[in-house]
């Protein structure tokens, strides 16, 4: 049984699909599921158009969308062949849904964390160089929000978020801003475990967490800021890691 998405609006997981989304997502899970081997190839049209009963074109769109993603490529006389893993973009904001639709295994959850700490360090780093003081007040407020004690797992995910989207803000670099999306799956990831309003204590420690980065960027403090923001991470990460433990535990008992 897949575990309940919290539902963040940015991701837009539900949102309704066109028959080419839909058979694109489709093909695209399966192919993250491994049914469709790199190097070989994926069925052809006649059995495509008849699985998903819509007509030539509309396959040939989809596949041009996969191929966009890096997962196929068209060659003639020989058909649509899968590519390596190593050429598919995980970054893609529909790559990155498709895997959240499919669920997440240790081995994706610990690919996550290794990115997190290797982009969101930095962006720490790079806004304490390059705040605004308006950026400084967002932030101290996305703080302010996630320390609510009304908040349920839904709430709170979105304002973390919200906190995470003004550090890449706050950086000066679009492309930490453009990590939003992995950043977006990799809270998810989190928040299908176990979530800091689950218990109080942890709550205060994760939103003194936050709060400790802020004070570090507001004091233009790039190595206190770099610092902060592993520890939120790391924070998230021992969360989730107790949560296996006990699982296991009681599956033992």
């Amino acid at each position: 049984m897949p575990h309940p998405l919290p539902r963040l609006s940015r991701l837009a997981l539900e949102r309704a699909r066109s028959s080419h989304d839909q058979i694109a997502a489709t093909l695209g899970m399966e192919l993250l599921q491994g049914q469709y081997a790199p190097g070989g190839n994926m069925p052809p049209e006649p059995q495509l158009i008849a699985r998903f009963a819509v007509s030539r074109t509309v396959i040939r769109e989809v596949m041009k969308t996969l191929a966009a993603k890096g997962f196929v490529v068209s060659k003639t006389r020989v058909g649509t062949r899968v590519r390596e893993r190593v050429y598919w973009n995980y970054f893609d904001p529909d790559v990155l849904a498709w895997r959240v639709r499919i669920g997440f295994d240790d081995g994706f959850m610990h690919c996550l964390v290794e990115v997190r700490r290797a982009i969101e360090p930095a962006a720490a780093g790079l806004a304490a160089e390059r705040r605004s003081s308006e950026q400084v007040a967002r932030l101290r407020a996305c703080v302010r929000e996630m320390g609510r004690s009304d908040h349920n797992r839904q709430s709170f995910a979105e304002a973390d978020l919200d906190f995470h989207l003004v550090i890449g803000d706050a950086s000066g670099n679009p492309m930490m801003r453009s990590a939003a999306g992995l950043i977006e799956t990799a809270l998810v990831a989190s928040f299908m475990h176990s979530s800091p309003v689950d218990d109080p204590t942890d709550h205060e420690t994760t939103v003194n967490a936050h709060a400790a980065v802020v004070d570090a960027i507001e004091a233009g403090d790039a190595s206190a800021a770099t610092a902060a923001m592993l520890q939120v991470i790391d924070i998230g990460v021992e969360r989730i890691d107790l949560r296996r433990r006990r699982q296991r535990h009681r599956e033992r008992s």
